[in-house]
């Protein structure tokens, strides 16, 4: 189910990030304060929407494992949350290079759309130490569903936190105040739209690598004739999809 139109997602985000390059290098105007450093707003920007974005849907992913006990659903949770960890990451390197032209800094204190970031951030990182630490694998699924639901929440109420206040540095974008002018505004976009699909792409990925390595290790067995009982879980940070796999291999059945 995972790999299925993985290859056209693919193309269509390696078609859309190459969009993006040409738009933001060749065709949107040099902003006439920060001149060339302004560019880096097109992956700055949009990485910090994806990442929360896929921090709360890691948490409705979270609720659905809690409602139906399905372990796909904590796995597409997981993975939601890996790779906004790494698009976190992203936007903290950019926005370090953008404070440091814009501001003189690499880091400002004193402005509340860095510092939130920030502690979203340090808030995820304990999100598979968390796992790491539970040896049972329902425990750690259970356990991992309710933290991914309390952290998401916590997301769009910071936002708002930080929307509210009244000293900021950080430009506004989405909103009544934005000024972008019809160049960038386009640019912005379509840099958004790219980076949206290539964070699909990445899950899908992950999703399709782990289902696949989970069949790989059920028809082992099955060649194997081993009939005891699987051995016991190792411990590791990334939930696995090997139930599902053992149970679509018993029936006989195709990827689940």
């Amino acid at each position: 189910m995972y790999g299925r139109r993985l290859r056209g997602l693919a193309l269509t985000t390696a078609a859309l990030l190459t969009l993006t390059l040409v738009l933001v290098f060749f065709w949107a105007p040099n902003d006439a304060t920060l001149g060339f450093l302004q560019k880096i707003f097109y992956v700055h920007v949009p990485l910090a929407i994806v990442t929360l974005c896929g921090f709360i849907a890691g948490g409705l992913m979270a609720i659905q494992h809690l409602r139906t006990r399905d372990a796909r659903w904590d796995v597409r949770s997981y993975v939601a949350i890996h790779i906004s960890l790494v698009f976190g990451i992203g936007v903290l390197v950019t926005g370090s290079i953008w404070a440091k032209g814009a501001w003189g800094h690499w880091w400002v204190w004193d402005e509340p759309t860095l510092v939130s970031f920030l502690l979203i951030m340090l808030l995820y990182a304990t999100y598979q130490p968390l796992r790491f630490a539970i040896e049972d694998p329902e425990r750690q699924s259970r356990y991992a569903s309710v933290f991914a639901i309390t952290a998401g929440a916590f997301v769009p109420m910071n936002f708002i936190a930080v929307r509210l206040s009244t000293a900021y540095l950080h430009p506004r974008v989405l909103g009544s105040t934005s000024n972008l002018p019809g160049p960038m505004a386009l640019t912005f976009l379509v840099s958004l739209l790219a980076l949206a699909l290539l964070f699909a792409t990445l899950c899908k990925y992950e999703l399709t690598a782990k289902h696949t390595r989970a069949q790989l290790r059920a028809l082992r067995r099955r060649l194997d004739g081993e009939t005891a009982p699987a051995p016991a879980r190792t411990r590791s940070a990334a939930p696995s999809l090997q139930p599902v796999a053992r149970m679509s291999a018993r029936a006989g059945g195709g990827p689940a």
